[in-house]
């Protein structure tokens, strides 16, 4: 059977192994496991949404109201913009999927960071759109304005992932700012903000601000999820912020009911429980803090992180796969960027005792 061209040499996604694998696999009792690989909430989810969850499961049989009008009304609220500025997609990375299918083919290009979240590429692919990364791993700025102006003719959107994700870096929101104001109106800059929360509470010039982003630049679309902070990744629900321009772009490749009953319920709790938020926020701050003191300490390089993650990246004497397979083997899921072309691991931010765990295990391996 034939497929389209563009499919052959398209990559699949790699997700984090789950705990059902490894338990199989490995023989590992499922409480014994600990899984800090997709950056998923380590303290759950909100009781005040479980309790919303068994409330609505009866109305599992039902579709949603198709118009989310309560979730937009109160991320409206939130944002101070107009719900008519918000789309509702299965997970960010479907109103990511949405934008390169309003706005990019096989004639155009998009640019990113040298290394940043892999599914820019892949939906761009999807259409045939070209790739133009930096050198730089990180958000170099003034890397992306140069390769920007040397193809602006072919270049649709531009993705910034702020902070970025899988090395946690995060440029300023002024400097962000500055680098937009220099991109033609035609040219769409998706601010993919999935990390937001912990990076504005690490340090407030991090800050993006959908309404100021929108008012001042009508070629962005600012994306937010509550499958980070909000511990809803299971729920898949992600949202977009842009000019109705935009939003009226994006909702015609929106299929009716992208998300579930029981996923809208459960968002819709998750904004009204900000003592779960603020929770969550503080304790990654802190156990971010043993993370860098255990680097330091033992001479790992790391990237200072604006996420619920850091990178630790291993010299050439140490191999970051087999660290991490060793690792998987004794029930701890941590994510391996071999793939990103990297002697690194990723490892989500957990609970203390988690973390003191992972990190004892981690000492006998380097």
């Amino acid at each position: 059977m034939k497929f389209n061209t563009h499919l052959q040499n398209l990559p699949i996604y790699e997700a984090g192994k789950p705990i059902e694998l490894v338990t199989r696999e490995f023989g590992i009792d499922p409480k014994d496991v600990i899984k800090l690989a997709s950056n998923e909430n380590p303290l759950g989810t909100s009781k005040k949404v479980i309790s919303i969850i068994k409330e609505k499961a009866s109305n599992a049989s039902l579709y949603p109201d198709d118009s989310f009008y309560e979730l937009k009304d109160a991320l409206a609220n939130l944002y101070e913009v107009s719900s008519k500025n918000i789309i509702i997609g299965s997970g960010s990375d479907q109103i990511i999927e949405f934008a390169l299918h309003a706005k990019a083919n096989e004639k155009s290009a998009i640019l990113t960071a040298g290394i940043t979240f892999a599914m820019y590429e892949i939906y761009a692919k999807h259409v045939g759109a070209k790739i133009y990364k930096t050198k730089s791993k990180e958000h170099n700025l003034k890397e992306l304005k140069e390769l920007y102006l040397a193809h602006k003719d072919e270049i649709s959107i531009i993705f910034l992932c702020l902070p970025n994700n899988p090395l946690g870096e995060c440029p300023d929101a002024k400097e962000v700012m500055d680098f937009i104001s220099i991109v033609s109106e035609d040219t769409l800059v998706v601010t993919d903000c999935a990390y937001i929360e912990f990076a504005k509470f690490k340090d407030s010039k991090k800050a993006i601000n959908p309404k100021e982003l929108i008012s001042k630049f009508k070629n962005t679309l600012y994306l937010g999820t509550f499958s980070k902070a909000y511990g809803l990744g299971g729920m898949r629900v992600g949202y977009g912020i842009a000019n109705t321009e935009i939003i009226t772009a994006l909702h015609k490749l929106r299929a009716p009911f992208n998300i579930t009953t029981l996923s809208l319920a459960a968002a819709l709790q998750a904004l009204n429980d900000q003592k779960f938020i603020e929770k969550t926020l503080k304790n990654n701050l802190e156990e971010m803090k043993v993370y860098e003191k255990f680097a330091k300490k033992n001479g790992i390089e790391f990237i200072p992180s604006y996420t619920n993650f850091i990178t630790f990246v291993f010299d050439k004497k140490q191999n970051a796969s087999q660290i991490a397979d060793n690792l998987l083997k004794k029930g701890i899921i941590l994510r391996n960027l071999k793939s990103y072309g990297l002697n690194a691991i990723r490892i989500t931010i957990g609970k203390k005792k988690q973390n003191k765990r992972v990190l004892a295990e981690l000492k006998k391996e380097i």
